[in-house]
């Protein structure tokens, strides 16, 4: 019969229980390499019996660790921060690790005195999430745990950097309109300026190679991620190529703009024009008048993977370069019938 928790079980109950010295039941309950397998289940089932649930501050004397992450982000208010932030953060709770949140709002002094005031908490790592995936400067050096870089790639290729997969999400979206049948593919998205634009424009431009398709209508229209800037483009595009039977945008803002606009010309979405989005914002996705057809970046998934890689830095397996996180290709009705599919990773 188990022992009351109220009691307060120590380390020291459970290696008596066990029949083993204080020093090897904490091995074993740490799932140390040199406790034998025996040694260990007894351990372990003395544990269990007892209800024996070791508070963080024991485990940190034992393992060296707070059990505390720092999460550095350079922009809370940006809307792809929250998804990757509670990945992470569901993640490091199935750990039992604790989470201290810095937002540096984009400030380099700010950002340093985060660092420093983090690793006065003697926080175990550091996630740096960006605000964007474009290539940013290695913070590492001033760091003295492991730090992975989420949404944002180090200039370091000795850190390790998760990134959305965007020239797989956009093969997705590509590869669908084909499959539809759609030949005449025009493409309206973000900034030049933006990496994740040109990485999206530069997939559709390889499928449509490999399908043998004309890249006349697909020349990239480079602006901005508004719904105005949608409507706008796809005016002009039209313009240029009136015979356009699918438009791939850069995100869900441009792509519904993109759908009001050809439903205000008379031009009927999916049988007409064909409209793809990207993000999977659902304000714009699925409350769209034409429900769009998306990439999902999978952020929380993203968040969920930087926390592996941390873990596995904190037991000695670092990593480093560049991890691709897949995303999936959400179809509605501006596009066909509602399915989803996933890049293999």
């Amino acid at each position: 019969m188990g022992r009351p928790r109220s009691t307060s079980v120590t380390l020291t109950d459970v290696a008596r229980a066990a029949g083993v010295s204080l020093a090897t039941a904490s091995k074993a309950l740490n799932a140390r390499a040199e406790v034998a397998p025996e040694t260990r289940r007894r351990v372990l089932e003395a544990a269990k019996d007892m209800s024996f649930r070791p508070n963080a501050l024991a485990r940190g004397l034992v393992s060296g660790r707070t059990h505390t992450v720092g999460l550095l982000i350079d922009e809370l208010a940006e809307r792809f921060a929250f998804p990757v932030l509670l990945g992470a953060e569901n993640a490091l709770g199935d750990e039992e690790n604790s989470v201290l949140l810095c937002d540096a709002r984009g400030d380099a002094i700010r950002r340093r005195h985060h660092i420093q005031t983090l690793l006065a908490r003697r926080v175990d790592g550091l996630i740096v999430l960006g605000s964007d995936n474009d290539v940013r400067p290695s913070l590492t050096k001033d760091i003295p745990v492991p730090v992975v870089y989420v949404y944002g790639e180090s200039d370091n290729a000795d850190d390790v950097s998760v990134l959305a997969d965007d020239h797989g999400g956009a093969r997705l979206a590509a590869e669908h309109l084909v499959a539809l049948g759609r030949r005449r593919i025009g493409t309206i998205t973000g900034p030049l300026s933006y990496r994740a634009a040109r990485e999206r424009v530069a997939a559709l431009h390889e499928v449509l190679r490999e399908a043998d398709l004309p890249l006349d209508c697909a020349e990239p229209m480079y602006g901005e991620w508004s719904q105005q800037w949608g409507r706008q483009a796809t005016h002009a595009l039209l313009a240029r190529h009136p015979a356009i039977d699918a438009i791939f945008c850069g995100n869900d803002q441009i792509a519904a703009g993109a759908a009001e606009t050809l439903r205000d010309l008379g031009r009927d979405v999916p049988g007409d024009v064909a409209v793809v989005g990207y993000d999977n914002w659902e304000e714009f996705a699925a409350e769209c008048r034409v429900p769009l057809t998306t990439v999902d970046l999978n952020l929380a998934q993203l968040g969920a993977t930087a926390v592996r890689l941390l873990l596995e830095a904190f037991e000695g397996r670092p990593t480093s370069g560049v991890v691709h996180q897949p995303g999936r290709l959400v179809i509605r009705q501006s596009t066909g019938v509602a399915h989803t599919q996933t890049r293999p990773s």
